[in-house]
């Protein structure tokens, strides 16, 4: 079997340079976001900051991982299906701390071991960190 799974792109979040909305409203985007996608059959939904470009290599601010957890557990409290947590550009260990703050299922890392080259130089992999 299949598992279908959406993305909940967010908005850009409070304190990153393109933020236009609240925490408040960022929740009622996603969750208008997840009514959506549990209606349209998803098995899984990915909460990911999607909009808080310019993306880091590394690890993101403290007031991100405070407000995908908000959002995160906003999320998870209206839907029945399974919630992951993805922190872009590639940060395992806020997206780990995300998803037990808001009792999500599971993580997405971009590059979770070996390395790659991105638009934000060399991304090395910190598995072993997660």
């Amino acid at each position: 079997m299949t598992d279908f799974v959406g993305m909940i792109h967010l908005p850009a979040l409070p304190g990153s340079p393109q933020s236009e909305f609240s925490v408040r409203e960022c929740i009622d985007l996603a969750l208008r976001d997840a009514d959506a996608l549990q209606a349209g059959g998803v098995d899984g939904i990915i909460v990911e900051n999607f909009f808080d470009v310019p993306f880091r290599p590394g690890r993101v601010d403290p007031h991100t991982v405070a407000a995908m957890a908000r959002i995160c557990s906003k999320v998870r409290e209206q839907v029945s299906c399974r919630i992951g947590v993805n922190v872009l550009r590639n940060d395992a260990l806020s997206a780990l701390g995300i998803a037990v703050a808001s009792e999500a299922d599971f993580i997405r890392v971009n590059i979770h071991s070996g390395a790659m080259l991105t638009d934000q130089g060399i991304i090395q992999g910190e598995a072993d960190e997660t």
